[in-house]
C-alpha cells in the first residue's frame, strides 16, 4: 500500500580519501630513480538534488543510511588513486535539510537544486608530491582524510499555490478530488485525512496547485492530533482557504467559531522558513472562505445566513459550494486563480544566490590555543586537525614532517606564549601527546634513513637517559624510596 512520508532522518557518510603511496622508482641502471608514489583519490560526497519525479521521502524511511564510495589509494610509478563518485540523493521539490541541532542547512526549491550534505575526504599526498630540497626522497606519505559523517533531517514542505484548511470531514479531500484529477480517500463516515493530497487545477489556460492539508483541531500548534505534523505544508502556500462544513451537527460548532479556532492555531504556529523573504508569515497570506455542502437544505440555509457576517467580520471573499452537485465550483476556481496570480505578481523577483567569498585576514593564523584546566593545552583549527589526521604516527619521518608544518604555522610559538612547558600535554584533534619543542622549521636537518628523523631519536635518547638517571638516584642509600 503506498505511503506518504514527509519527515525522515538519514545517516549520511561521505567517502574517505585514499592514502598516498610511499614508493621509490626502481629501474635497471637507474639506482637513484627518486620518489614516485602517487596521491590518493578524493572520497565521494553526499549531494542532495531536487528531482521532479520524486514526490515523497518514503525510500529513506526504509533505507536511512546513505554512503558514498571512498577514494582509492595511490600507487607507485606516479599513479594516483581513483576518485570516489559522488552519491546523488534525489528528494522532492520543497525539501528542507536540517542538521543535528535542528538548524536549517538548505531549503531546496526548484528542479535541479543541489546541496552538498556531507563532504568527501581529501586524498593523501604521495611521497613524490612531498619531495623538496630538504627531503629529496621522503620515506612516508600522507594518509587520506575521513569523509564527513552526519545525521540529517529531511522535511518535505509541499509546494502548492492554494492550501485548504478546515476541521476533519469538512470536505477538503472532496473539493480537491472534484476540481482536480487527484483521488484522495473519501468516505461517508467521519475521519481525517492522514496525508496531504496535491492536485493540479485548470482555470482556463492557467493552472495552479491545491493542497489538502490534513484536518486541524484546536491545540494542533502545540502537538495535539496530526496538526503539528502537517502545518508546515502551509508555509509555501500563496493562498489559504478555510473550508467550512455547514452541515455539521456537532454541538458548539458554527462557521465563525470554526474559522476563529483555526486562525488561532495558525497564529500560534511558528514557520521554520522565516529567512525566505518571498514567503512572509502565515498571517500575511491572502485568504478565502468556502461554505461547503450546500446541497443539504439545512446547510444552504445556514450558509445564506452567515455569509454576510463572515465577510464583514474577516474581510475575506466567501463562496458557497457543493462538491456533490458541483454548485459554485467554477467561480471558485477562477477566483482562486486571480488571488494566486495577484500574490505571485506582488512578490519580489528572485535573485540567484551567488557564493560569497570572504578572504582570510592577513593576521589570521587559522588556529587557536586554549588551556584545558589541567595544565594541558588544546589546539583548534582546520589545518592542524587535518594534518594530525593525515599523519602516520608509526613513521618517525612523517611525525617530523608534521612538526615542521605545525612550527611553520606558528603553533609552537603560540604554545610558548601561552606558557607551555616541555612535557605538558597538547591535544590536537583526537591526538594527545607530550610536547617537546623541536628544532625550528626551515633549518636544514642532517639526512638520516628513510622513515626516520634525528630529532625524534635525540628526544628518545634524552628521555631514556633521564629515566636511567632517575632509577640510579632511587637506588642510592637514603633515598625517599627506601
Amino acid at each position: 500500500m503506498p505511503r506518504f512520508v514527509d519527515r525522515v532522518v538519514i545517516h549520511a557518510s561521505a567517502g574517505n580519501g585514499g592514502h598516498g603511496c610511499a614508493s621509490v622508482h626502481r629501474e635497471k641502471f637507474k639506482p637513484l630513480g627518486g620518489p614516485d608514489g602517487g596521491n590518493g583519490g578524493r572520497g565521494g560526497s553526499i549531494v542532495i538534488v531536487v528531482d521532479p519525479q520524486v514526490h515523497t521521502l518514503l525510500d529513506f524511511h526504509f533505507h536511512p543510511h546513505v554512503a558514498a564510495p571512498s577514494g582509492k589509494p595511490g600507487a607507485g610509478s606516479n599513479r594516483d588513486g581513483a576518485t570516489g563518485d559522488d552519491l546523488i540523493v534525489r528528494v522532492p521539490d520543497g525539501t528542507v535539510v536540517l542538521d543535528e541541532d535542528g538548524r536549517m542547512l538548505a531549503d531546496l526549491v526548484g528542479a535541479g537544486t543541489r546541496f552538498e550534505a556531507a563532504q568527501g575526504g581529501r586524498g593523501g599526498l604521495g611521497n613524490a608530491a612531498l619531495a623538496s630540497r630538504a627531503r629529496k626522497a621522503p620515506g612516508f606519505a600522507l594518509l587520506g582524510e575521513k569523509g564527513q559523517t552526519r545525521d540529517l533531517t529531511l522535511e518535505l514542505k509541499t509546494v502548492a499555490d492554494v492550501g485548504l484548511i478546515g476541521f476533519p470531514s469538512a470536505g477538503k479531500s472532496s473539493l480537491v478530488s472534484t476540481i482536480s484529477a487527484a483521488k484522495p480517500k473519501i468516505a461517508d463516515y467521519p475521519f481525517t485525512t492522514l496525508v496531504p493530497n496535491l492536485g493540479v487545477v485548470s482555470a482556463g489556460e492557467n493552472t495552479f496547485t491545491v493542497a489538502d492539508v490534513p484536518g486541524l483541531i484546536p491545540g494542533a500548534s502545540e502537538g495535539r492530533g496530526l496538526g503539528l505534523e502537517f502545518l508546515r505544508h502551509l508555509e509555501r502556500c500563496a493562498v489559504l482557504v478555510h473550508v467550512v462544513d455547514c452541515a455539521t451537527m456537532e454541538p458548539g460548532r458554527d462557521p465563525i467559531s470554526d474559522i476563529e479556532a483555526l486562525e488561532a492555531e495558525l497564529a500560534a504556529y511558528t514557520p521554520t522558513l522565516q529567512g525566505d523573504s518571498t514567503l512572509g508569515d502565515l498571517a500575511s497570506r491572502p485568504r478565502a472562505v468556502v461554505l461547503n455542502k450546500i446541497d443539504v437544505p439545512d446547510a444552504r440555509e445556514l450558509a445564506d445566513f452567515v455569509r454576510e457576517e463572515v465577510q464583514s467580520k474577516f474581510g475575506w471573499p466567501v463562496y458557497e459550494i457543493s462538491t456533490v452537485s458541483r454548485d459554485g465550483l467554477r467561480p471558485l476556481i477562477f477566483a482562486l486563480w486571480e488571488m494566486v496570480k495577484a500574490y505571485r505578481e506582488a512578490q519580489p523577483a528572485l535573485v540567484p544566490r551567488r557564493p560569497v567569498i570572504r578572504p582570510i585576514a592577513v593576521d589570521e593564523s587559522g588556529f587557536t590555543v586554549e588551556t584545558d584546566g589541567d595544565g594541558g593545552f588544546i589546539v583548534r583549527g582546520t589545518r592542524p586537525e587535518r594534518w594530525i589526521a593525515q599523519t602516520d604516527f608509526s613513521n618517525d619521518e612523517a611525525v617530523g614532517y608534521l612538526g615542521d608544518r605545525l612550527a611553520r604555522l606558528g603553533v609552537e610559538d603560540a604554545l610558548w606564549k601561552k606558557g607551555a612547558k616541555p612535557g605538558c600535554a597538547v591535544t590536537i584533534g583526537d591526538m594527545t601527546f607530550d610536547w617537546e619543542p623541536q628544532t625550528p622549521a626551515g633549518i636544514d636537518m642532517p639526512l638520516t634513513g628513510r622513515g626516520t628523523d634525528i630529532r625524534l631519536e635525540q628526544t628518545d635518547r634524552i628521555g631514556a637517559a633521564e629515566r636511567k638517571a632517575a632509577r640510579r638516584e632511587r637506588r642510592q642509600p637514603g633515598s625517599e624510596d627506601e
